[in-house]
């Protein structure tokens, strides 16, 4: 029985998976090695938990139960050593996740299982910086995670049945759907999302229309809840860049990314976090 998560990583995803958890019933932790990050976190989430009771999607004794479950700490090793399952949030940078992952084995009890929030990157790789490679999953959040309704589920080469029964029922208790996939780089969503995202950028950049048109299109031709731009703001075009830079290697030229998403992150462009990506977002109405 799982009842006490622990969350990796304080940022956009992080906070959204530790407010998920918490008003799914589990004692959360959200650690960081950053204090200012874990203000920037619980400040977003009290704001998470507010608009939820305006909007009638949780009673206040509620909001305030799934508030007294939630906790902050700089210490990882602390942090982990009565949890029962670890999600880890932090930037999709392998040698990063390496150190997170030798961190938590080390010092998590050996019941513990593992998952990683990566969008594209290998459980299987993953699991093998650990001892217990058979309790290590991907669960693929998705932003905005208390919006969006699907858990991406993916097994490593390694991974146990008992891992994703427990990946599965989590993420219900979550009050997610989930899909169960086999690890190949990029999953399913990933793949899709980073082939039609970097094709606008080589549509921008050939001068086919304005961003505000090709995102028109796409959300009212083919009914698309978001347009591939106002969605890579939103991820942030560094993420965007580094996620098809790792499938351009493991698949090939398909994924090649578009020397305009280059340039803008480059300039600093990466979206909706740093106020400028495809669309300014200085500008109240544009956000």
């Amino acid at each position: 029985m799982i009842e006490r998560l622990v969350v990796v990583g304080s940022g956009v995803m992080g906070r959204g998976i530790a407010y998920v958890g918490a008003v799914g019933g589990f004692q959360t932790i959200v650690v960081d090695i950053q204090q200012e990050q874990l203000k920037s976190a619980q400040k977003e989430i009290a704001s998470l938990f507010e608009q939820a009771v305006a909007r009638g999607k949780l009673t206040d004794s509620e909001r305030q139960e799934a508030e007294a479950r939630l906790s902050y700490s700089l210490d990882l090793a602390s942090a982990v050593r009565d949890a029962d399952l670890v999600i880890e949030a932090v930037p999709e940078k392998l040698e990063l996740k390496k150190q997170v992952f030798e961190t938590m084995d080390a010092h998590a009890p050996a019941s513990c299982y593992f998952a990683t929030n990566t969008s594209t990157m290998s459980p299987t790789e993953i699991g093998s910086f650990t001892k217990r490679p058979e309790r290590v999953i991907a669960m693929h959040f998705f932003n905005p995670v208390h919006k969006m309704k699907l858990v991406e589920i993916i097994r490593g080469l390694e991974t146990s049945d008992e891992t994703a029964r427990v990946a599965k029922e989590v993420a219900k208790r979550m009050g997610k759907e989930t899909v169960v996939v086999n690890e190949f780089p990029g999953f399913v969503t990933s793949r899709i999302s980073a082939l039609v995202g970097n094709e606008a950028f080589y549509m921008l950049q050939e001068g086919v229309g304005t961003p505000e048109e090709i995102d028109k299109a796409i959300k009212l031709g083919l009914n698309f809840p978001m347009g591939p731009f106002e969605l890579a703001d939103l991820v942030g075009l560094d993420t965007r860049l580094n996620n098809l830079k790792y499938l351009h290697e493991k698949l090939g030229e398909k994924y090649r990314p578009a020397p305009l998403l280059e340039q803008y992150v480059k300039a600093g462009r990466l979206g909706r976090k740093t106020g400028r990506g495809v669309y300014d977002y200085t500008n109240r109405e544009n956000s």
